[in-house]
């Protein structure tokens, strides 16, 4: 009696592991949010701390990295220490979203310190990363934001401190809000904890002033 056919699970596993994933698009659209009057409540938003920095994004493929701007202009030469430690994240491929920001020692970020960093290559320059896109042939940007956070979260871990995950608060937008006003931030950026990467999503806005200044909340 002859014997099936049978596939070797060796051979399988060896054939995956030779495939490359899927290279990343060469750039997206990113979300954009909005001032909005206030800061929604409830479970089914999450808050962030707003930056004062650069939008950008970073592209790996294969070992090489690229920091594109919010238009898709490429600044990795502008920033030649940050795409190097996107290639030193533990994946083949990944896009990630962010804000590049220059830090003041007391942990706030500064707009003018961005621009001292690029022309003089002094400065504490931090990538604030808070999305996570496309990794390893895998297109996220359909999965809930909290389940693409916890995946660009465990990305993230161990690297240099001058890649650093967001983090965000569940609820208690308006109190996040005032936290964040009293303690002289940005602001804060509100998401729906289940939403899809998609462009636009946003809500009407305004400026919510505080004492010393604007501190600004945004909705996406």
């Amino acid at each position: 009696m002859t014997k099936s056919a049978r596939t070797n699970p060796t051979d399988t596993l060896s054939t995956r592991r030779r495939l490359k994933p899927a290279s990343p698009p060469a750039w997206i659209k990113p979300q954009l949010a909005a001032l909005a009057e206030k800061a929604p409540d409830g479970p089914d938003w999450l808050h962030e701390i707003k930056f004062d920095g650069y939008r950008m994004h970073a592209r790996l493929v294969s070992g090489r990295a690229q920091i594109l701007t919010r238009r898709g202009n490429d600044w990795t030469d502008k920033y030649p220490a940050i795409a190097k430690f996107i290639a030193g994240l533990p994946a083949h491929n990944a896009y990630l979203d962010g804000e590049l920001c220059g830090v003041l020692p007391d942990g706030r970020t500064a707009f003018n310190l961005i621009q001292n960093a690029t022309d003089t290559g002094e400065g504490s320059l931090v990538f604030f990363l808070f999305d996570l896109l496309h990794l390893d042939g895998e297109n996220m940007t359909a999965l809930p934001l909290v389940e693409r956070k916890t995946r660009l979260a465990s990305l993230l871990h161990g690297a240099p401190n001058s890649l650093r995950y967001n983090d965000h608060q569940i609820g208690h937008g308006p109190a996040f809000h005032r936290l964040a006003c009293e303690r002289d931030l940005e602001g804060i950026v509100s998401k729906r904890t289940n939403g899809r990467y998609e462009r636009p999503a946003y809500v009407a806005q305004d400026q919510v002033p505080q004492p010393g200044g604007i501190c600004r909340h945004r909705m996406e």
